[in-house]
């Protein structure tokens, strides 16, 4: 298959309609006429003149590949308004003179107006007519030639200017959406600067191989996934994860394509072709969420494709059943006819969704939440329960100190650090955080000795030290005190490390998994948002699962579950309550999240996290979910205030013609009113907020 981008595409209905014609084409069974992102993908072996002959009919055409994107591709949209506006002129100059000249010359700048303005809808509609196919353009051209048979020369003429200011309106909201959308291109890198022999030789990024070690100097976009095997910098990682604050990076560490070196100088090792990148991954799935149908664009383009012959059908019974059965005038009522077939245009309607939708999808992105599609941005806004798992998601996913007990102050710190400070084990870093605060040096312990599924026991300055659970400390040790206090520690759920000597406890550690600091803000803003019921799953024992939810605030919990549990939980919740979100790290969650109705991952631009779920979370925290819900639903109410707004303003006009009272000029100034409205409140998503402005500082 092969994709081009088109210029010129503008109307969501007629870029279906070449879609149609695309696919009786030989070998074009497959062809698509991507609107929201302005492409078409066709078979290699379809000819291309026999393509560009249905583009030329619409008035589109290829952009060459060769050609800079950065370009302005709307010369033909720049033109329309020019004939617009020498249309406009020449209208006025006909008003103001019919009086003083003779009809024929009025009729001629009438005609002559129209003709600027609608000649291309004229020459589309009449083709459409001959071929039995009544879309926007037969309609419109039909009520031109009926306005002028009867008379109405300014009225047709004022039909022809306001519907080709209605064609540019209509493209004009998707346009500006491609544009936001084509911002995030921009991170793309188009060079790469790989070392050979120690000279840096700059290639296109497609030059790139696996293994080719690339030079970035500050400044600098990173060309393709890489690791770092020579310098140190701060990053911009914003392309990928939608942080804007710079990430620390040395020898050993990942880079995203895309980010932006901000000092110094990298040698990395390119670990993914461009085309396998995170970034590339990233783009290309945003691309492609463009183009996935909600349940509601689906009932529109049913409805669409219904409605036009019911309004022509309704404009013949206006036209001709008053005169027969009412004694009407037929110019009277052939009049009301053409206004019905310009109120008639579907535009409105099919434009209510895609440009919300698309503005949705781009403003996420720019946050760093790739949603994979409309119809999870839909079901996301109709979600009021959501699941989380609880290590790694809402914790840090590593033990931390969170209460200590301290007998022995003066040594309690000295010599768990001096006990621990050799050792790799993740509870050892955790306490090793805990008294770097508390001490600046540490000795070294004179003998230091390991004890299998115990802990430490090491001697400093002729005294015998422990460190461990309860089984490494020796019974001379306790007190009673202290043997209730590792049982309240164990009750909270606490893993217990206690220091002690041969004849006293010095203190313990209660070490848990370190919640995320946004973990409390974040349940309190999704209950603000709407959620009714956020749940909690663990494989953890009860009394930390409880005292892990009542310190977040979570509505439901459920503890000991392991992998095949959750996943069951997640069908019982279903069962109960309906619709379910299921938030997870994107590895060890893949059942569940596969299982829920909206599988939301957090992975920090992993390929496993963009694979397995709906949405994904590019940033290694979840600040960013309560606005992508907010986005979501914002996005919704759009589209239902659209569609409303596009058809309530139909039936309206339907009325006036029915009672006589519909004009042709407030027919397309409705349909044009109904463009304009839609297309200002779907672009206003794009609109970020303060909260949105506020994190990126």
């Amino acid at each position: 298959m092969a994709e081009f981008k088109l210029s010129g595409l503008s109307c969501a209905n007629c870029a279906k309609e070449m879609e149609d014609e695309l696919k009786d084409l030989k070998h074009g069974k497959d062809a698509k006429v991507l609107y929201n992102s302005g492409k078409m993908v066709i078979s290699n072996k379809m000819e291309m003149a026999d393509v560009e002959k249905v583009l030329k009919r619409e008035g589109v055409s290829v952009i060459p590949t060769e050609d800079d994107h950065n370009h302005d591709h709307d010369h033909g949209d720049k033109q329309l308004m020019i004939q617009i506006g020498i249309s406009t002129i020449l209208f006025f100059v006909a008003f103001l003179t019919e009086k003083y000249i003779p009809n024929w010359g009025t009729f001629s700048i009438y005609f002559v107006a129209a003709a600027l303005s609608g000649y291309q809808t004229f020459f589309k509609g009449l083709k459409n007519l001959f071929r039995f196919k009544f879309n926007i353009d037969t309609l419109m051209t039909v009520a031109l030639v009926g306005a002028f048979i009867i008379g109405d020369w300014g009225e047709g003429t004022v039909v022809a200017i306001l519907f080709g200011v209605n064609e540019y309106l209509e493209g004009f909201g998707m346009r500006q959406a491609r544009k936001s959308m084509s911002e995030l291109l921009k991170v793309v890198p188009k060079t790469a600067n790989i070392l050979k022999d120690g000279i840096a030789v700059e290639v296109p990024i497609n030059e790139l191989k696996l293994g080719d070690v690339v030079l970035i100097k500050a400044g600098d976009k990173v060309p393709s996934d890489a690791k770092i095997i020579d310098g140190k910098s701060s990053v911009n990682e914003a392309a990928i994860t939608g942080e804007s604050m710079p990430v620390e990076k040395e020898a050993g560490d990942a880079l995203f394509g895309g980010s932006v070196n901000n000092e110094g100088t990298l040698k990395a090792e390119i670990t993914a072709i461009y085309e396998d990148s995170s970034l590339a991954k990233i783009l290309h799935l945003v691309e492609e969420a463009q183009e996935t149908k909600t349940p509601t664009e689906l009932f529109i383009d049913k409805f669409a494709k219904y409605y036009t012959p019911i309004i022509m059908l309704f404009a013949v019974l206006v036209t001709v059943a008053p005169p027969l059965f009412f004694g009407g005038s037929w110019s009277y009522w052939v009049y009301e006819g053409l206004a019905v077939l310009i109120i008639g245009c579907p535009c409105a309607l099919i434009l209510s969704s895609p440009v919300a939708i698309v503005s949705g999808i781009t403003r996420s992105a720019k946050n760093g939440v790739l949603i994979k599609g409309g119809v999870f941005l839909e079901q996301l806004a109709k979600t009021k329960q959501i699941a989380f798992d609880k290590t790694g998601t809402l914790t840090e996913g590593k033990p931390a100190v969170a209460k200590e007990v301290v007998y022995d102050e003066a040594n309690f710190f000295q010599i768990s650090g001096m006990m621990e400070q050799s050792s790799g084990h993740p509870i050892a870093a955790a306490v090793m955080t805990r008294v770097n605060d508390k001490v600046a040096t540490l000795p070294e312990m004179d003998e230091l000795t390991t004890i299998g599924g115990k802990g430490l026991s090491g001697i400093f300055e002729g005294k015998s030290y422990f460190l461990g659970n309860e089984q490494q400390i020796p019974a001379t040790s306790w007190t009673d005190q202290a043997r209730n206090d590792v049982a309240q520690l164990k009750d909270d759920g606490y893993t217990v490390v206690i220091t002690a000597s041969e004849t006293a406890i010095l203190g313990m550690f209660g070490i848990r998994d370190a919640l995320r600091k946004e973990s409390k803000e974040l349940v309190q803003q999704l209950h603000k948002e709407g959620m009714t019921n956020i749940i909690m799953l663990t494989g953890d024992h009860e009394k930390t699962a409880e005292k892990v939810a009542k310190e977040i605030g979570m509505d439901t919990y459920y503890a000991g579950l392991l992998p095949e549990d959750k996943l069951t939980k997640i069908q019982q919740l279903h069962d109960q309550n309906g619709s379910i979100a299921m938030v997870g790290d994107g590895i060890n969650d893949s059942p569940a999240l596969a299982t829920a109705d909206l599988g939301i991952a957090m992975g920090k631009g992993t390929d496993s996290a963009i694979e397995v779920a709906d949405i994904v979370l590019m940033q290694d925290h979840l600040g960013n979910l309560p606005i992508t819900v907010k986005i979501a639903q914002k996005v919704r109410r759009v589209v239902f205030f659209n569609i409303a707004f596009a058809l309530g303003l139909k039936i309206l006009a339907l009325v006036l013609a029915m009672l006589g009272y519909l004009t042709l000029w407030m027919a397309i100034m409705a349909d044009m009113g109904a463009t304009i409205i839609v297309t200002i409140f779907g672009l206003s998503i794009l609109i970020r907020t303060k909260e949105e402005k506020n994190r990126e500082k």
